[in-house]
């Protein structure tokens, strides 16, 4: 009998872990810059899937042709359309921050919050993704993608935690409050839309972008 493998999936339609190659690959098929292993043991993969991706990949060795080859480019028409886009934006770190949700098709704006003092950008980039979850979930739209070109927001949203180091100022106690309100939210609910990382280097940045670079 094969021995049993687990696989996690940390970008894809719906990041997880199986206990089925059928089933990981469903979620990573045709999904662009996908990111799953497989491991020995469950354990190792509820610990894998707590961390980064990265972490868990053998770094290429200098000299070496996976070292000195280059990244090929993700085409723009791997964009999905329908989707939601986030971005947060802080005008010193920590500063002013502020974030918002646009409808990609359109760049029509669905939310913005702030500007708020004492924050960061990493807190508004998770504030701004749980908002988006939220706000589909009212829509009926369980599905719908939503893209964020922050990697540590998303890390963030799978451990269901803001792990920011943020100094609690008084100054910004309506940030604390709605982190604590977006922890919460997670909590209660299933994670059920695909976050998916916003390529910026082949795709230009983010149709949520606060246009302040």
């Amino acid at each position: 009998m094969a021995k049993q493998k687990f696989y996690v999936v940390w970008e894809g339609r719906k990041p997880g872990i199986y206990t089925a190659w059928d089933e990981c690959k469903k979620q990573v098929d045709g999904v662009p810059q996908a990111k799953y292993k497989s491991f020995e043991s469950r354990s190792d993969a509820e610990k894998a899937f707590k961390s980064d991706y990265w972490a868990f990949v053998k770094k290429a060795v200098p000299g070496t042709a996976a070292a000195t080859s280059k990244k090929i480019p993700v085409s723009r028409s791997a964009i999905i359309r329908e989707s939601v886009a986030v971005d947060a934006a802080c005008s010193g770190n920590p500063g002013a921050m502020e974030y918002q949700g646009v409808y990609v098709p359109t760049g029509q704006k669905l939310f913005h919050v702030g500007p708020l003092p004492d924050g960061t950008n990493n807190v508004g980039e998770f504030l701004a993704i749980v908002h988006a979850l939220a706000w589909l979930q009212q829509q009926g739209k369980p599905a719908m993608p939503i893209y964020s070109d922050s990697r540590n927001a998303q890390l963030w949203i799978k451990a269901k935690t803001c792990r920011t180091k943020l100094a609690h100022t008084g100054r910004n106690d309506k940030i604390f409050e709605m982190i604590e309100r977006a922890e919460q939210w997670l909590a209660v609910n299933k994670v059920t839309n695909p976050i998916i990382k916003w390529e910026t280097k082949d795709w230009g940045e983010i149709p949520a972008d606060f246009g302040r670079k």
